[in-house]
């Protein structure tokens, strides 16, 4: 793995399946629940990214069926997106850790109980 962040819509797309396989629909309705709404993923957008991360094998396909003379595909974190997503959450814990020592925060938030929906900081 490279140094770079993941672009959020990969991110997106690996958290999506990190706990279970999920075909193409599912994939964009979890994006859109995980992102609180901030990301609705075109059809043409999403089936481009599936078939980056496939080349790059950070996901994989878990299985394959036709439905109605289309072909449906559920996909899978495969191991090294695994370890991608893995280091990335890490990463973003560690931004966010920082980012609540240097608001004087301490130890009353934890990362990922911090409010920022509306503009404002909640513990």
């Amino acid at each position: 793995m490279n140094d770079q962040a993941l672009r959020e819509p990969t991110l997106l797309i690996l958290t999506a399946i990190a706990d279970a396989p999920r075909h193409g629909y599912a994939i964009a309705q979890e994006v859109e629940k995980i992102s609180e709404g901030r990301t609705k993923m075109r059809t043409g957008t999403l089936y481009g990214a599936l078939e980056r991360l496939l080349e790059q094998r950070l996901i994989a396909v878990h299985d394959e069926e036709v439905v109605d003379g289309r072909r449906r595909r559920s996909y899978a974190l495969a191991p090294h997106g695994r370890e991608v997503l893995a280091a990335e959450a890490a990463r973003i814990a560690r931004t966010a850790q920082e980012a609540t020592r240097r608001l004087g925060l301490g130890a009353q938030a934890a990362p990922g109980l911090l409010g920022f929906s509306d503009g404002t900081v909640t513990a």
